[in-house]
């Protein structure tokens, strides 16, 4: 459990902020789990991952029916990422039950370093949608990768909503504002799947959590207000900024400048 009333404001600071940016562009675990890993230091990689789960699945809840009621998002893609994403990530948190989170790091580097670069040469990528493939190949390349990236976020989970946005802009050819929507569904079916295997298992730290969730609730209600009020472009500068950020956390991490 958290240690002062300083620790649970930093807790609910970085939740209200991780809820804000995932509903704009997603990867709010890369601000909420690092968190919790200072806020609760004796707490297994596995009780981190799942309470870190439980706070954000409120945050996506809100953002996603935010979005939903607004933008009106293409429900056959939804379900074609969602609910592989959903199977995904419960193998993915058997898989986070039992391995280093230490290995994935350079694997997340590497993958933001991509993303960051290919968004950064390509200036018109997501400013509006422009769908490059027939009916039967956008559905198959939806699954992949909802079922990709929901196996990605039930084994670690941080720049998983970073992720989806850009496979759905990047492959899809979705603007970031409808990748975004798509995104938040897609998210909370993650969350939801690896909630299945957590929960049972005992490994969520209800109170925590639970304050996580109201903070990350109300980040993301004024994360969706604010990328539906501002559109694509606004996304698509916070995306960059967001990846930028990550990528020099993550790198500095690996070298040695702060743990």
């Amino acid at each position: 459990m958290p240690d002062g009333l300083l620790v649970w404001a930093l807790l609910g600071g970085a939740a209200l902020l991780a809820g804000w940016v995932d509903a704009v562009v997603g990867g709010g675990g890369l601000i909420q789990l690092p968190a919790l890993l200072l806020g609760l230091p004796g707490s297994s990689p596995a009780q981190l991952l799942a309470t870190n789960k439980l706070g954000s699945i409120c945050g996506t809840s809100v953002s996603a029916l935010t979005y939903a009621r607004r933008l009106r998002p293409d429900l056959r893609t939804a379900v074609s990422v969602a609910v592989p994403a959903y199977v995904g990530a419960i193998g993915g948190a058997f898989v986070g039950l039992h391995i280093p989170k230490a290995a994935f790091n350079p694997i997340i580097l590497v993958l933001l370093i991509a993303v960051g670069a290919y968004t950064l040469l390509k200036p018109s990528l997501g400013e509006v949608t422009d769908l490059r493939h027939s009916a039967g190949r956008h559905t198959s390349y939806a699954v992949l990768v909802g079922l990709a990236i929901g196996c990605y976020d039930g084994a670690l989970g941080p720049g998983t909503g970073s992720f989806l946005v850009f496979a759905l802009v990047g492959l899809l050819g979705y603007a970031f504002l409808e990748a975004s929507a798509l995104a938040k569904i897609a998210n909370f079916a993650t969350n939801l799947g690896a909630l299945t295997v957590f929960v049972p298992h005992g490994e969520v730290i209800w109170t925590v959590g639970l304050w996580l969730g109201v903070m990350n609730l109300l980040g993301g209600y004024l994360g969706a207000r604010s990328a539906l009020r501002l559109g694509s472009g606004f996304v698509r500068s916070v995306f960059v900024v967001v990846v930028s950020a990550f990528t020099v956390r993550i790198g500095g991490a690996l070298v040695g400048f702060w743990s």
